[in-house]
């Protein structure tokens, strides 16, 4: 069974920096994807960022060039550096993973593993 936990959500004011991490346990195999999704209230939950095994990015237009998506494939970790936080970027942000499939796409449907969610406020 996959499990994800994230860590690292706060309070920011607008054109600061966070940083959250997700342990991933639980999934085998040479082929994954590996995401970032936020849900903002009232909002559906929307694609921020995917990372394939081979390393192969796709991010949400507006949180290019702001955001970074990594992993750590010997700690089994996944990372979302965010820069030039602004107030619309405020959400629950979900880690998210499916295993064996060498497709990555930003739509939450793709994926069966999910996280618990951490809180990302920024102030303006």
């Amino acid at each position: 069974q996959v499990q994800l936990v994230e860590s690292g959500g706060g309070s920011v004011q607008a054109g600061g920096s966070l940083r959250l991490s997700c342990a991933a346990s639980g999934y085998t195999g040479s082929r994954y994807c590996l995401g970032w999704f936020r849900q903002a209230p009232g909002k559906e939950r929307e694609g921020v960022a995917t990372i394939a095994t081979d390393g192969a990015t796709t991010y949400k237009d507006s949180v290019k060039g702001r955001f970074t998506i990594s992993k750590d494939n010997a700690k089994n970790t996944l990372d979302l550096q965010m820069n030039s936080l602004q107030p619309e970027d405020t959400a629950m942000y979900y880690c998210a993973a499916v295993v064996s499939t060498r497709k990555c796409p930003l739509s939450r449907w793709f994926f069966p593993y999910w996280g618990q969610g951490t809180q990302v406020t920024v102030s303006s």
